[in-house]
């Protein structure tokens, strides 16, 4: 057996796998200032980013549960991997030849369990693929023409043939040093009564299952003679598969699915091929199993789906009662989204598949681009279970809807769909339904406080979890809620001054502390004016420095520091524009605070004891109201 991996090829390892290209092969990563950049944390479950990458120092670290290393332990980390396992995967990735004290270097000798189960599945999808262009494979060449896919196209996704033979890639792994051992453990092959070892997959077109940085863990099988079962099969759960945790196609989409915030469920690997060649290269599907909640978190890293989010995820689903069943199984996943989740069904209840080959690849489009929020189809299928032409079967249904709408995450749409349901219905009194609704969520929030009660924890609902802090908690230094409007295009203006400083000009430093409605945000404004305003910032970088190196206290620098590594809720990077366009919002929400303390002043006056000062305070108020004009105006670009 090979010793340890020598030092000066860990080296060579770390130097030729650059963290951020590691990393954002699992998660997407968006710049975060001063050279970071910053995704959804793979460790554990968040709304909000809080794991950091410092290409610079080559280190991440999550702000959030405090993981945080090099390359390597990350791999470690998510992987599941001893140090030399992670060491083999980043070498394979990097083209380092690995050498081993104690005997040497030997190929095909690696000590990892796991890079010899990959390499089982690497030489396997290479024999299937190759039988795949052989003549013993007609039957699966019939079966491609017929859902209108060309060799080419199933070379396009890897997709293999594997011969009815019982031992054919067995002995074909086998001679290639390959034990017995491994070849069951990889789900490739499987014992006989009789102990003898014989092929998984026979006779069947073969779909290649990878991870997302590109490496086949698995298969799907489908079958090609009639009198074989089952209609799919699919690779065992093994060391290096979890079929809860993949997302077939997902290492072919993960690019235009961060690029485009979007991702489009479907149900089987051929509709995830029709998708692609239709341009939804959004597609993606399950393994052999239903959709989940660890296919959520894979797909919100790769959206990085957060409070600012403004992806979708696409769910398509069969017309038929399976179909149906599927969609409201992903409804009760759907507040585990930040972004807005859709469904697409083709009324004629044709797969993505069986719609480009009757209708062509801009029906494939036609159907994602049809698609319709989730709720709405939620609450069809419930409506669609009741007798709406009787009253009686009418309250059934507004009562079943009602929670539905409740979960809704923006509180602002509960009217519009208590509009929706009561046409839907056919009641003829929005104001009841709502009322429904409300004591619905009313319901949920007295279940919640019981539960509280007794010792158990139970999270608020979306709704409630985004209700901005009010007037009243800001100003008396209350709790920071990040999801209070007022408070986020405050910030924003602060990451701007620490990360951008020439963008925002005299303008910022002419805003004064009072534009800023909470304590900390004053503070770090009275420490930008104590260094001299953003006018005299020279480098983003020393500019940091110098606000840190001037913070009075602990406290004070880590909210600098987090100041100066958050992004911008902008996705491209920032202009003068969009400076502006912050800066006078901040004004203006300022400049209103003003309008609203000075109303009530003249409210409390009397205007025959005191003319002069009365009409003082007018004039004021009428000068105050011209300025929110102009400051509305720059702040919505106009």
């Amino acid at each position: 057996m090979p010793g340890r991996i020598r030092q000066e090829d860990i080296i060579a390892v770390r130097e030729r796998s650059p963290i951020a290209d590691v990393i954002g092969e699992y998660l997407q990563l968006r710049p975060a200032g001063g050279g970071n950049l910053k995704g959804l944390c793979p460790f554990h479950a968040e709304r909000t980013p809080s794991f950091n990458v410092t290409p610079g120092k080559e280190l991440y670290h999550c702000f959030s549960c405090g993981e945080g290393g090099d390359v390597i332990k990350f791999v470690m980390q998510l992987e599941s991997l001893q140090f030399s396992e992670a060491i083999e995967r980043l070498a394979a990735r990097a083209g380092v030849e690995l050498r081993y004290e104690a005997g040497g270097y030997v190929p095909g000798q690696e000590t990892g369990q796991r890079r010899r189960l990959i390499e089982a599945h690497r030489h396997a999808q290479e024999f299937y693929v190759e039988r795949l262009h052989s003549d013993s494979a007609r039957i699966a060449h019939a079966f491609l023409a017929e859902r209108g896919f060309s060799l080419a196209d199933a070379d396009r996704f890897g997709v293999g043939y594997s011969p009815a033979a019982w031992d054919e890639l067995t002995r074909h792994l086998r001679a290639r040093g390959f034990t017995e051992d491994e070849l069951t453990k990889a789900g490739l092959s499987r014992r006989t009564s009789r102990g003898g070892l014989i092929d998984m997959f026979r006779g069947r077109l073969m779909w290649p299952i990878r991870d997302l940085p590109g490496e086949t863990i698995a298969f799907g099988a489908r079958k090609l003679n009639p009198e074989d079962d089952p209609k799919y099969l699919n690779t065992p759960e093994t060391p290096v598969f979890k079929k809860s945790q993949v997302l077939y196609g997902a290492d072919l989409a993960k690019r235009e699915i961060a690029k485009r915030r979007q991702a489009v469920i479907v149900e089987g690997y051929t509709d995830v091929m029709a998708c692609h060649l239709s341009g939804v290269e959004t597609a993606v599907a399950t393994c052999g199993t239903s959709f989940g909640e660890e296919h959520v978190k894979v797909l919100r890293r790769l959206i990085m789906d957060t409070d600012a989010s403004a992806g979708e995820v696409i769910f398509t689903f069969d017309g038929d009662a399976a179909g149906q069943k599927a969609a409201l199984r992903a409804f009760s996943l759907e507040e585990k989204f930040v972004t807005q989740t859709f469904v697409a069904v083709q009324p004629d209840g044709l797969d993505p598949c069986d719609l480009r080959l009757k209708h062509g690849e801009a029906a494939v489009r036609d159907l994602v681009a049809r698609r319709v929020p989730l709720f709405d189809f939620a609450i069809k299928a419930v409506l669609a279970r009741h007798n709406l032409d009787t009253r009686e079967g009418q309250f059934a249904a507004i009562d079943e809807a009602a929670p539905i709408i409740m979960r809704i995450k923006d509180q602002a749409k509960w009217k519009r769909y208590a509009v929706d349901l009561d046409k839907w219905i056919g009641f003829n009194d929005e104001r009841y339904i709502l009322d429904r609704v409300r004591r619905a969520a009313g319901a949920v929030r007295a279940a919640r406080g019981t539960a509280n009660r007794s010792g158990a924890r139970t999270p608020a609902p979306a709704a409630d979890r985004q209700r901005p802090a009010n007037a009243s908690q800001r100003e008396t230094g209350g709790p920071y809620d990040r999801g209070d409007p007022v408070l986020r295009v405050e910030r924003e203006a602060l990451k701007l001054a620490v990360q951008w400083p020439a963008l925002t000009g005299p303008e910022f430093d002419a805003l004064g502390a009072v534009a800023f409605s909470v304590p900390a945000h004053a503070a770090v404004f009275g420490l930008v004016a104590a260094c001299g305003g953003v006018g005299s910032a020279g480098r983003a970088r020393d500019w940091a420095a110098a606000l840190l190196d001037a913070a009075p206290d602990d406290r004070a620098r880590a909210f600098v520091t987090e100041l100066a590594v958050e992004p911008l809720q902008v996705a491209a990077e920032p202009d003068e524009k969009y400076a502006d366009v912050i800066l006078a919002r901040v004004g203006e929400l300022a400049v209103g605070r003003e309008i609203a303390a000075l109303k009530t002043r003249l409210q409390r006056m009397n205007p025959e004891e005191d003319q002069a000062g009365y009409g003082r305070m007018f004039g004021d108020l009428v000068t105050l109201e011209q300025r929110r004009k102009w400051l509305l105006e720059r702040a919505t670009g106009a």
